[in-house]
């Protein structure tokens, strides 16, 4: 009995299989795997290039040895070989004559031929394009900002001259926005004009400096993901985002168990429990629960926190009304629904009392205007001269600290010396209206609140 059994049981089993074999083979989906291919070996001309850079920049190499372009096999070779025809194309002495030419510079558009969907979102976002027209765009706001660059800060209006005039832009601007690179007749930079920042723009049309977060040569995601990577830039008192964010008790968690959190986990794979806060890149940018990261930076965003008067982001800016689910689910890897909703009121609130009042600021201004009592010189008019700290610093800092839970820039630093400057503000405005006359000197006496 025992023996019909077992015999049975095979025959079924067999059946079972065959049924699902010849299923199988009859429903196979015909698959189209992505080829992956990695060749460790490094051609010679690579190798050239590593032997003498090795001898005349050691630091460069011992960069790239440590980074995972290394561990790949990309070399100088694959990211600043040029074709002839670029307008970017040199020869250095270890190449010269041969039919190899190269770059200095690489941009986003070198990137791109491996990390095609991290460009198209870097291409979408404020870091691009954007960024960079504050110091090339000569029609942006008129060209005020290019006056205030070369005119203002360069000094041409108490009579500077020469090289110099440029050093508030190369030094300031430039470093963190981006500019455009200017070629000599040797095809290489000139009149300082690279490196630059995030939204550099190259000969070749293309745009975005990516060594700015993920610095040559090593190209650490880890280092990208430490708020230090974002700190060069957003920092100061336009728009103190580090110190804010260091205030904040995300921050002080970083500061406190940073040094023990996992860095380098692959993108998507960098999840709560590798880190017990959120970093600059965490909520921005990485991959956490079902979010995928991105590269553009504006995709989780809801307000625009930078300009004069705050509105819901759209167009070149983002979709802010697409964003804010995005950020709060970000919020509910960490946070119950009660803590995540009153953040998101806070900030509208913030926004609401600071658009209050830029609307009464503007109104003030119209009304001077009217009357002819603005100078034509903004930086010589106290009036002019506050409006731009209630929005451009102290405006800036209350919005942002309210976003990131920095209390003292949303108050000491932020509406606090609001509504002063808005007081001394209404006092020039009430002067002017009475005596019907703008004073003869401007009574705002330094640099702005900071």
């Amino acid at each position: 009995m025992k023996r019909h059994y077992a015999v049975t049981g095979k025959v079924i089993f067999a059946a079972i299989l065959a049924v699902m074999f010849t299923a199988t083979a009859w429903a196979a989906p015909e698959f189209h795997p992505k080829e992956l291919v990695i060749k460790r070996a490094m051609s010679e001309e690579a190798t050239k290039c590593i032997e003498c850079h090795s001898k005349h920049h050691p630091g460069i190499v011992e960069s790239w040895k440590l980074g995972k372009m290394a561990h790949a096999s990309v070399t100088c070779y694959d990211c600043h070989v040029v074709d002839k025809s670029s307008p970017m194309a040199t020869q250095c002495s270890g190449i010269k004559g041969s039919d190899t030419y190269i770059s200095a510079m690489v941009s986003s558009k070198t990137c791109e031929r491996c990390h095609p969907q991290e460009v198209k979102e870097f291409l979408q976002s404020g870091h691009a394009k954007l960024s960079s027209a504050a110091v090339v765009d000569a029609a942006k706001l008129n060209g005020k900002l290019i006056r205030l660059q070369h005119d203002l800060e360069g000094g041409k209006f108490a009579g500077n001259s020469g090289p110099s005039t440029n050093a508030s832009r190369e030094a300031g601007c430039q470093m963190c926005h981006g500019g455009q690179v200017e070629l000599g007749p040797d095809h290489k930079p000139i009149h300082n004009s690279w490196p630059g920042g995030i939204g550099h723009r190259y000969p070749d049309g293309s745009i975005g400096n990516c060594t700015v977060c993920h610095t040559r040569h090593q190209f650490s995601v880890a280092e990208a993901r430490k708020p230090e990577a974002c700190a060069s830039c957003h920092l100061g008192p336009d728009h103190p985002d580090i110190e804010i964010y260091m205030e904040s008790k995300h921050g002080q968690i970083f500061a406190t168990h940073g040094e023990d959190w996992e860095w380098d986990s692959a993108p998507d794979a960098w999840q709560p429990g590798d880190y017990t806060a959120p970093t600059c890149a965490t909520c921005h940018m990485s991959g956490i629960g079902d979010l995928p990261t991105t590269h553009n930076v504006n995709k989780r965003l809801k307000w625009d926190l930078v300009h004069k008067k705050s509105v819901i982001r759209s167009g070149e800016r983002g979709d802010g009304n697409a964003g804010a689910p995005l950020m709060r689910k970000v919020c509910a890897n960490c946070h119950g629904p009660t803590q995540v909703a009153k953040e998101v009121a806070t900030l509208d609130d913030a926004v609401a009392l600071y658009n209050f009042y830029w609307a009464g600021a503007v109104k003030m201004k119209k009304d001077l205007e009217a009357k002819g009592l603005l100078k034509k010189d903004a930086w010589s008019d106290g009036f002019q001269e506050l409006m731009y700290y209630l929005w451009h610093h102290a405006g800036r800092r209350a919005r942002q600290g309210a976003a990131m839970n920095g209390p003292d820039y949303a108050h000491w630093h932020g509406f606090f010396q609001v509504f002063q400057i808005y007081k001394d503000m209404q006092a020039i405005y009430d002067w002017r209206i009475k005596n019907n006359r703008i004073e003869e000197l401007s009574t705002v006496m330094s640099t702005g609140p900071i």
